[in-house]
């Protein structure tokens, strides 16, 4: 088994389970969440068996509760609505999440429109979208570039979600570039560094793996694009919530696996999957790291310091 790294939980996620367990420990349960807290069942379910409630919209937690933001961040619109029910909010959105929601704020008061490259429907894609909705269009591949329509192709500016394939993002921000020459970049990358290194860091072992486990839930973009990722690379793959989802007959003909996780999955589902394994019969199993993760981000002020 090649073992890619870096894999499972990236900053973001840790910060996010860290805002609801904090909660959970100082005030109790109900916690009441938004949306999943990050797109991993077996987090969301932990989290639910300790007291977190998880809603899909604010009209299903009582006036003047306390209620958590995801990690996928909210529009305006959300927040306005938090106000007027008189709800206590704590932010869990990670931070690179809210720079890409400062960019399309001030993208679009420069007058520009702005391409917003990401999956329709995606929590993430939705929060950035309602910072500037008039000024925002969304598109998810180089096709839909050439069906856009903006009000001055010489001021148009991108933005990504956080979560995309790079390479894919690449192809999208080229079509972009051919159609408006004068197309403005945002001041850094925003596809995230995790979602980055966990790319990387699996095309580092499915060119030697006769197929790859991508351990994530099917809702994660970023662990759905890892399963992409090994498919563009003529290795197959296979997503799977945990080791209960590996079917014998992937494993008669395979004499090496790759194995990684997307940035909310657990490191601990990864284990129980290697563990599941060994069952099969003897397994030596390496680790290839191509870099060292040491990014951190601070819990937001509402849970500092009050364990």
């Amino acid at each position: 088994m090649l073992l890619a790294s870096p894999r499972s939980f990236c900053a973001g996620v840790e910060r996010a389970i860290e805002v609801v367990e904090r909660l959970l420990a100082q005030r109790g349960s109900p916690v009441y969440v938004r949306k999943q807290i990050v797109h991993n069942a077996h987090v969301v379910r932990g989290l639910e068996q300790r007291g977190a409630v998880f809603v899909n919209e604010l009209d299903q937690v009582p006036e003047g509760s306390l209620v958590v933001f995801s990690a996928h961040g909210v529009s305006p619109a959300v927040r306005r609505e938090a106000a007027e029910r008189g709800l206590e909010v704590v932010d869990a959105t990670c931070p690179l999440v809210t720079k890409v929601h400062s960019e399309a704020r001030r993208f679009a008061a420069r007058g520009e429109t702005v391409v917003l490259i990401g999956h329709v429907g995606h929590e993430e894609v939705e929060g950035t979208f309602g910072e500037a909705p008039e000024s925002t269009v969304v598109v998810e591949t180089a096709m839909d570039v050439a069906e856009l329509e903006v009000a001055d192709p010489a001021r148009v500016s991108y933005l990504t979600q956080t979560t995309l394939a790079v390479q894919e993002t690449r192809d999208v921000i080229e079509a972009l570039r051919a159609r408006f020459p004068a197309l403005k970049d945002p001041p850094s990358e925003d596809i995230c560094y995790a979602t980055t290194n966990r790319q990387l860091s699996l095309e580092a072992v499915a060119g030697q793996a006769d197929f790859v486990l991508v351990v994530g839930s099917d809702n994660s973009s970023n662990s759905v694009r890892l399963v992409e990722v090994c498919r563009r690379l003529g290795t197959p793959a296979h997503l799977i919530e945990d080791a209960g989802a590996i079917r014998p007959e992937w494993l008669r003909e395979a004499e090496t696996i790759g194995l990684t996780a997307g940035a909310s999955a657990p490191e601990g589902l990864v284990e129980e999957v290697v563990e599941h394994l060994r069952t099969f019969g003897p397994l030596a199993v390496t680790e290839h790291a191509t870099t060292v993760e040491d990014v951190y981000f601070a819990p937001p002020a509402a849970v500092r310091n009050r364990r």
